[in-house]
């Protein structure tokens, strides 16, 4: 993972959330300190960002995302699926990441910590609180966390 490359992959279909996210990421000034925020709106075309496939063919994966902000409730493939992927590849298996999601089902939980997310964040209802949840995270994944050597 370059160090100097710094890439926010936001996996996340609902499009008020996108704006939400992208909206606070700016607020907070994330944006001015990052390279890229990447959106995928579903499962499959997060792989396919991230390994280079389907409409992603030809990228140069070795440019990894910093963090992943990942959604649980996905069209075509759902975001346990997305992380029990990344985990199986050892190209993306110590990628960091949040899952972020509105899911209060224990079992998605469990089932996240269990394929090795970094951190579990259920999204707040409230704008301003929201805001606040993705500046946090984005000031400690973005700066002062220290990424695997991959």
């Amino acid at each position: 993972m370059s160090l100097s490359h710094k890439t926010i992959l936001l996996v996340e279909d609902n499009p008020d959330d996108e704006v939400l996210a992208l909206r606070a990421l700016k607020q907070a000034h994330i944006s001015n300190k990052i390279n890229d925020i990447v959106v995928a709106h579903d499962g499959v075309e997060a792989l396919d960002y991230l390994f280079g496939t389907g409409m992603h063919c030809g990228r140069d994966i070795s440019i990894k995302p910093t963090v992943i902000l990942l959604d649980l409730k996905l069209p075509r493939l759902d975001g346990i699926e997305v992380l029990r992927r990344l985990r199986e590849d050892k190209r993306t298996s110590l990628l960091p990441v949040v899952v972020l999601t509105t899911s209060n089902e224990q079992q998605d939980m469990l089932d996240s910590y269990s394929l090795r997310c970094n951190s579990y964040i259920r999204k707040p209802v409230d704008f301003i609180q929201f805001t606040e949840a993705i500046r946090q995270l984005g000031m400690y994944w973005l700066l002062m966390n220290e990424p695997p050597p991959i």
